[in-house]
């Protein structure tokens, strides 16, 4: 989610959430509803983790609109379930929608401080954000910039009340992550290491820092990091995608056919699972898919 304002056709937050039962989604008992901390759990609701994994976990974002319709009824004193609402109208192309549910995000996050004031502020922030990026993407840059301070403002308050906290720094962590790898005389490598100290879950974690690898053009530690996403999610199409798409920048860079056909498995098997992702992940992927096999057909032509 914070993402979005930031770079506008990346999600995690865009926040990448298939289990009916709620309450075994990890192999061991759940807590709460709270997919972030093992202990000290907050009540976050079944139906809100549940889609939170669909989405993140399996990459199965057709299930979790089921999970979210759900909890946005059930559970809608919850600010993550409008959030992700809100981000996934927002990957469909529905902005008013996801304006109506960046508006919930900060309504309920605004009601629940009194009662949880690190994870209210934390979805003020969040609200905000959503709602800088539906201005963003309506009216353009300057109205959303207004929106980053209030962001900031609340990110700071939830700080001051659990630096260390894995929800807080999942969110922030990914801020962190983007500004530190598109901002000049930043330090990605102390974003990391916080990132992966103290956020979480570790399949969010690793797939971040994979991503933000990437990005640096540092393949050999985005591969390390995609692979432990993979180890622990190995049939989400994104994380899939993601790892066919590390190999690809490697192929180009030294004009491997090995590396190349990797990263054609890697898309092939996302692509049996192409249906259950938002129609810009769709389009990407169908991209990428037919890049590899024009560049290995090409033999790593520039600008294949």
């Amino acid at each position: 989610m914070i993402k979005q304002l930031i770079s506008i056709q990346r999600i995690p937050l865009s926040l990448s959430i298939a289990s009916a039962i709620a309450l075994n989604l990890w192999g061991t008992p759940s807590f709460a509803g709270d997919p972030f901390r093992s202990q000290n759990p907050h009540n976050i609701g079944d139906k809100t983790e549940a889609a939170f994994v669909a989405i993140f976990r399996d990459g199965n974002y057709k299930q979790a609109q089921i999970y979210l319709e759900e909890a946005v009824k059930l559970e809608s004193n919850e600010p993550l379930a409008h959030a992700m609402r809100a981000s996934l109208a927002y990957a469909d192309g529905d902005l008013e929608t996801m304006k109506t549910y960046a508006d919930k995000t900060l309504q309920s996050a605004q009601q629940l401080i009194t009662q949880d004031s690190l994870r209210g502020n934390l979805y003020v922030a969040v609200g905000h954000f959503l709602q800088g990026a539906y201005t963003f993407k309506t009216t353009g840059p300057v109205g959303a910039i207004n929106k980053l301070s209030k962001v900031f403002e609340a990110l700071d308050k939830a700080e001051e009340e659990s630096p260390n906290d894995p929800e807080l720094n999942l969110l922030k962590g990914n801020l962190d992550l983007i500004l530190a790898v598109n901002l000049p005389f930043s330090s990605p490598e102390d974003a990391i290491t916080r990132f992966e100290k103290y956020a979480s879950p570790d399949y969010m974690v690793d797939r971040a820092i994979a991503t933000a690898h990437r990005d640096l053009k540092q393949y050999d530690q985005a591969l390390q990091y995609i692979d432990q996403a993979l180890a622990k999610t190995p049939e989400n199409p994104e994380v899939q995608y993601l790892k066919g798409q590390i190999l690809l920048n490697i192929g180009i860079k030294n004009k491997s056919t090995e590396k190349g056909q990797e990263a054609f498995t890697y898309f092939e098997k996302a692509m049996t699972k192409k249906d259950q992702l938002p129609q810009s992940v769709q389009v990407s992927l169908d991209h990428d898919y037919g890049k590899v096999q024009n560049c290995m057909k090409e033999n790593w032509k520039p600008g294949c």
